[in-house]
């Protein structure tokens, strides 16, 4: 198995007895460096490795877990025409949506846009929307997409023809790029810090694996939200999908005129699920770098059982996928199916009961999650079970939200041979996919004015694994994987 399908951190050896150096017989000259002394060399590099993960093991040991801290309820102060709430998403290859909210209900739902400051030279009209939950009444939520973009490109734009100018870059059409993750947002102290971190750093696009604004049916923090995000969200496009506390779901027994399920959260954050051929904006899935990555998006609360409509539809987008032009699947999901913390246990079983062997018959490569509010990362797994032809699993639900962290991981959980790392801290990850065959992951904690990498690891695309190629034309052709074991 290739070193960087397995390799976290480098570990020390155990150091090298050199004891009878001192009495060998040199050697000739000639026969170029003496054994003692590359046992030497080689016993101080042991000794040198060993003090480095010493020194590590105690900085670990007094780093202080973070408290939680206070939520930051974001205003705005500008005219009721003007755009607040902005934030962009990816559709398709060259277009980005662009969408914001205004109070001033005529406001036009119109972006100018160009290449230079101030010189708008396209415009593009879009649509509408607001929505009631019970008192509560929002304002007008503008959608408009734009393009076609160059790739790569900035481009200059402002919403509803009045307010302050924007900029945003498109992603590249072309590997390598950049995919920043932080999972379980919430709009905090360690929030910000989390997206200040992450933004230091450039990147092409920030993927979110659900619980965005934890509004958890305060209409009012959905605003605040948006406001919140919006410096970050409206430079680079933003990919979410949901989590429970975007479901927002009115009280039983049903009150007459109730909200549906996910009424802000569709409102607000609409996906390109159409483009995909998804019915439902809770799942949908795009390409990245010109198709080289494809990004599944799965819904924990949609139906996904076999025979539901999620499920066919994901059955389908998977088998759209041809590997030899697309080395690379990754997918987000909220729930996670691999977890070693008490919280939230077994939440996402019957999920990887009714999905996994889809995504492991098309070798996906990573899949990330987020609910837990902690960071997670197993080894490649697939049923329970250690498999090399399986994805890496990494939760990280540790964005800053307002409910703190998840301290409580289980050291006998009979899945704790699989968790490579695992640590309560704040962060946020990086997956940069370098080429066809090789990607980067850092996940890099919050460590007050500094964001400090405690865990990287370098991936083997599956689709670049001749044995897990093989193995996966095998269980196209109807075998079963626990006959090639």
């Amino acid at each position: 198995m290739p070193i960087w399908m397995v390799h976290a951190r480098t570990t020390a050896r155990s150091a090298i007895d050199v004891s009878g150096c001192a009495a060998a017989r040199p050697l000739p000259e000639k026969m170029g460096t003496p054994r003692c002394v590359l046992l030497a060399a080689r016993a101080l590099v042991g000794a040198a490795l060993l003090a480095a993960a010493a020194a590590a093991a105690a900085e670990e040991e007094e780093y202080v877990r973070p408290p939680s801290r206070r939520i930051i309820l974001t205003e705005h102060a500008e005219p009721a025409a003007h755009p607040q709430q902005v934030h962009v998403s990816a559709v398709g290859a060259k277009h980005m949506r662009v969408s914001w909210v205004t109070d001033d209900k005529r406001a036009p739902s119109v972006v100018e846009y160009g290449r230079a400051s101030r010189n708008y030279t396209a415009t593009a009209t879009g649509d509408h929307t607001s929505y009631r939950y019970f008192l509560y009444s929002s304002g007008k939520i503008h959608h408009v997409k734009i393009g076609p973009l160059e790739p790569g490109a900035v481009y200059y734009y402002r919403c509803g023809m009045a307010g302050e100018e924007f900029s945003l870059r498109t992603p590249p059409a072309a590997l390598p790029i950049e995919l920043a993750l932080v999972g379980d947002l919430g709009q905090t102290e360690w929030t910000a810090s989390t997206l200040a971190h992450a933004g230091k750093t450039d990147y092409d696009m920030l993927l979110v694996p659900g619980d965005l604004a934890y509004a958890d049916a305060q209409q009012p923090l959905w605003d605040s939200f948006g406001r919140f995000v919006q410096r970050h969200a409206s430079r680079r496009p933003w990919m979410v999908t949901q989590g429970n506390h975007e479901v927002e779901a009115a009280p039983l027994p049903p009150v007459p005129g109730a909200p549906p399920p996910f009424a802000a959260y569709g409102a607000r954050w609409p996906a390109p699920h159409a483009e995909s051929g998804s019915p439902s904006n809770l799942y949908y899935s795009f390409d990245a770098a010109g198709g080289a990555v494809h990004v599944v998006m799965l819904g924990s609360y949609a139906p996904f059982g076999a025979g539901s409509d999620q499920h066919r539809w994901l059955a389908r987008d998977l088998a759209g996928v041809d590997r030899r032009a697309t080395p690379w699947v990754v997918a987000l999901l909220h729930a996670p199916w691999y977890n070693t913390n008490a919280a939230h246990q077994g939440e996402g079983e019957a999920m990887r009961g009714a999905m996994e062997r889809l995504l492991f018959d098309a070798r996906v490569d990573v899949i990330f999650a987020g609910h837990v509010h902690a960071y997670e990362r197993f080894a490649r797994v697939y049923n329970n079970e250690a498999n090399p032809c399986g994805p890496v699993y990494i939760t990280i639900g540790d964005g800053g939200n307002r409910e703190g962290l998840a301290f409580d991981f289980e050291k006998n959980h009979k899945l704790a041979p699989l968790s490579v790392t695992r640590e309560a801290s704040f962060g946020h990850g990086r997956l940069r996919v370098v080429n066809a065959t090789t990607a980067h992951w850092a996940w890099h904690r919050n460590d007050d004015a500094d964001s400090v990498v405690r865990d990287e690891l370098w991936l083997e695309s599956l689709a670049a694994n001749s044995a897990c190629r093989q193995q996966g034309d095998h269980a196209a052709a109807g075998g079963s994987w626990n006959d090639e074991l």
